[in-house]
């Protein structure tokens, strides 16, 4: 029974291992990964503006960067996490800073005035629109929530959420969604480590449980011979 334990030690001592070997492999990919989104972030050169004081601004107040935050936590629901906000690496090259970024070029873009000009008279459900220039107020609307056959909110549509536009916010999108899956995957890597360590202990903690029942019934057996008559 004894040896039969110790063989059991063994096995479990070999996952061990096999899991701190697959622990490091995962720590190893996500630091390449954290490398190369740093680099990714350098190459953009994309910072966060602060102020003297280490408190978060947009266009020099605190006022606006606090607008934007509460698009960014009320409206779409974002879990900040504000030890990512460091005044003395403003960088951006993190998910809530990747986030924050974002929130910013649509915060503007929601609360801008597009100018759109009609060269000649347009009508429009029964409503005539004379060919001049206006002033169109985005107020809040995304993408999809404009009229696009409208001759003053179609064309305000594209002005205001242009190419330009989508195309930073999906590439912040990339930046989110790649630290929180690095983030993810050093959890994984934890967790692996943590399963590793945990079957090594507990397989070395059978072993020796189970060679110290063999030395004993080798020593009961060695005394036995011994003394005959305690038989």
């Amino acid at each position: 029974m004894a040896k039969r334990f110790q063989m059991v030690g063994v096995v479990l001592a070999l996952f061990g291992m096999g899991f701190l070997v697959a622990g490091g492999v995962a720590f190893a990919k996500v630091q390449d990964g954290y490398g190369s989104l740093q680099s990714f972030s350098e190459a953009q050169s994309v910072e966060l503006s602060y102020n003297e004081d280490g408190q978060l601004i947009d266009r020099g107040t605190t006022e606006g960067a606090e607008a934007i935050m509460v698009l960014l936590e009320r409206d779409w629901a974002y879990p900040v996490v504000e030890a990512d906000l460091d005044p003395n690496d403003p960088l951006v090259n993190t998910a809530t800073e990747y986030m924050f970024q974002m929130a910013t070029i649509a915060y503007h873009t929601l609360n801008g005035i597009q100018t759109v000009v009609l060269t000649e008279d347009v009508e429009y459900n029964g409503e005539l629109f004379p060919a001049g220039t206006y002033e169109f107020n985005v107020d809040g609307k995304y993408w999809t929530d404009f009229d696009r056959l409208h001759p003053i909110e179609g064309p305000a549509r594209s002005q205001a959420w242009s190419g330009t536009a989508h195309g930073l916010i999906a590439e912040l999108g990339v930046g989110t969604v790649t630290h929180s899956t690095l983030q993810l995957g050093l959890g994984v890597a934890g967790i692996l480590a943590g399963l590793g360590l945990t079957f090594l202990l507990v397989g070395l903690g059978i072993y020796w449980a189970g060679h110290a029942k063999v030395e004993a019934f080798e020593v009961r057996i060695h005394d036995e011979v011994r003394d005959p008559v305690r038989v």
